[in-house]
């Protein structure tokens, strides 16, 4: 397995730009048909994935904490936090996942397993995340019922009639849907730019 590099002056700027495209990208985000509005698409976990496979596990995280805490400093958050720290820590999981695997076997083959692996541990996470934790935690910060946010997924996904349904049939086609169009374009992508972030 490939070592980590160090946080030289050109990988903290490799980190930094990774960190601020993903943040950019962050701004292309839109709601899906299943899940309740505050739940946006977006493929902003793009960059920490390229890192991740490009210079290790742990570079992808760097990136998400970059992207996350920009996202704070510029946009603020509603949410005092709670959204933002969700995204960090679903996004750091399938980096750190997919990044592993990877950099053990560096081949198309090790690609598709880490990228495949990856989306099934960042779903598996945030749906058991989100359960327990994150939405109890996101109601009670913007002062609402965990009944509103069921009726919120209800009103757009006729599959949810309870909490629990609001995690099977909107949070994890959610984050399926997330990490599968991130896996893909980072297979379109990492090719080509690969000798770049590795230079």
């Amino acid at each position: 397995m490939r070592s980590e590099p160090a946080l030289t002056v050109p990988t903290l700027v490799k980190i930094a730009v990774l960190g601020v495209v993903s943040f950019v990208l962050m701004f292309f985000k839109m709601p899906v048909w299943f899940a309740p509005p505050f739940m946006k698409f977006d493929i902003s976990d793009l960059p920490s994935l390229l890192g991740a496979f490009a210079m290790g596990p742990v570079t992808g995280i760097w990136v998400q904490l970059v992207k996350n805490l920009l996202n704070v400093l510029v946009e603020g958050s509603v949410t005092n936090g709670v959204g933002e720290f969700t995204n960090f820590l679903v996004g750091s999981v399938m980096a750190f996942v997919a990044g592993c695997i990877y950099n053990r076997n560096r081949s198309f083959k090790g690609a598709l397993s880490g990228l495949g692996l990856g989306v099934v541990a960042m779903t598996t996470f945030a749906t058991l995340n989100n359960y327990f934790v994150m939405f109890p935690l996101y109601a009670k910060v913007l002062g609402l019922e965990l009944e509103t946010l069921v009726r919120m997924g209800s009103a757009v996904n006729k599959y949810v009639v309870d909490y629990k349904t609001l995690m099977l049939f909107a949070v994890v086609p959610f984050n399926l849907l997330k990490g599968i169009a991130a896996a893909l374009a980072t297979l379109l992508v990492y090719k080509r730019l690969s000798p770049v972030l590795q230079r």
